[in-house]
C-alpha cells in the first residue's frame, strides 16, 4: 500500500513548483492575518483562555497539510463549534477554570474519535439527508445568538445566559453599569471593519492599487484593528478606565498531557460530542 494513501503530502510535493509556492505564501499571509483575531475571539466565545484559540487554529492547519486529502478545505475552529462547546461545558465547570479546560479537552477528544469512526465507516453520506432550510436556520440562529452573547463585551458588563431571552434580560438589567469607554471602542472597531468590508476594496482599486494587494489589505483589517486597539489600550492605560484586557498570553506551546481520564466525565460529555 502506497505511503501517499496515509500521507498525501508526499504525493502533491512531486508536482510542486515556485509558482505554486508564491501563491501559497500569499494565501498563508492572508489566512494568518485573519486567523489570529478570529482564534482569540473563538476561544473567548468557547469560554477558554485566548491562547487556546491559537493552539486550536495553528496546529490543525499544519497537521491537515500533511495528512489531509483536499487542497481547498478550511480547517480549524469556527464560531458555531465554539458556541456549542460553551453550551456543552457550562454545566460542568466555570469558564476558564482548569476543570473547564480539562472538560474541553475531553470533549475535543470524544468529537475527534467520533469523526474518525464515522470516516472509517464511510458515513459521510448521512450529510446528504440534511435539508438546506434546516442547515440555514441553524446557522442563522447560531449567528444571532453569537452576536447577542458578545454584546456584554461591547457594553463592558457581566451578562450570563444560554439563550437569547436570558442574555437580553441580563443585558437590560446591567444597563446602568455600561462602560462608556468600552462601548466607544467596540462601536468604533465595528464601524471600521464594516467600512473596510464595504468600501475599502473599491476605494483602493480606484487609486491604482492592484486587486490582489487591495484584497490583502481588506483581509488584514481585523488584525489591524487588534493592533491599533492594543496600542490604544497601552498608551491610554485603558485598564484603569474599566476596559477589560486579554492580558498576558503564554508564549510557546503547552506541555503534552493526557486529558482527564475520569470515566464519568467522558460518559457525561458523550451526548454533547
Amino acid at each position: 500500500m502506497s505511503i501517499e494513501r496515509w500521507v498525501p503530502l508526499f504525493g502533491w510535493l512531486r508536482s510542486y513548483n515556485r509558482k505554486l509556492l508564491s501563491r501559497d505564501a500569499l494565501a498563508a499571509i492572508i489566512v494568518t492575518l485573519m486567523l489570529v483575531p478570529q482564534a482569540l475571539a473563538y476561544a473567548l466565545l468557547a469560554g477558554l483562555p485566548p491562547e487556546m484559540g491559537l493552539y486550536a487554529s495553528m496546529l490543525p492547519l499544519v497537521l491537515y497539510a500533511i495528512f489531509g486529502t483536499s487542497a481547498s478545505l478550511a480547517v480549524g475552529p469556527v464560531a458555531v463549534a465554539a458556541l456549542m462547546t460553551a453550551s456543552a461545558l457550562s454545566n460542568f465547570a466555570s469558564p476558564g477554570s482548569p476543570e473547564y479546560i480539562g472538560a474541553a479537552l475531553v470533549l475535543a477528544a470524544l468529537s475527534g474519535l467520533i469523526l474518525i469512526a464515522m470516516g472509517v465507516l464511510r458515513l459521510g453520506f448521512l450529510v446528504n439527508f440534511l435539508s438546506h432550510p434546516v442547515i440555514s436556520g441553524f446557522i442563522t440562529a447560531s449567528g444571532i445568538l453569537i452576536a447577542i452573547s458578545q454584546l456584554k463585551h461591547i457594553f463592558g458588563v457581566e451578562a450570563a445566559g444560554h439563550n437569547v431571552i436570558d442574555l437580553l434580560r441580563a443585558l437590560l438589567s446591567q444597563w446602568q453599569q455600561v462602560n462608556i469607554t468600552t462601548l466607544l471602542i467596540g462601536l468604533g472597531v465595528w464601524g471600521f471593519l464594516l467600512m473596510c468590508r464595504k468600501r475599502l476594496n473599491a476605494w483602493l482599486t480606484t487609486i491604482g492599487v492592484s486587486a490582489s494587494i487591495a484584497g490583502l489589505i481588506v483581509k488584514a483589517a481585523p488584525i489591524s484593528a487588534v493592533i491599533a486597539t492594543t496600542f490604544l489600550a497601552w498608551g491610554l492605560n485603558l485598564e484603569q478606565r474599566g476596559v477589560a484586557l486579554v492580558g498576558a498570553v503564554p508564549s510557546g506551546l503547552p506541555a503534552l498531557a493526557l486529558p482527564n481520564l475520569d470515566q464519568s466525565l467522558w460518559l457525561s460529555l458523550l451526548p454533547a460530542a
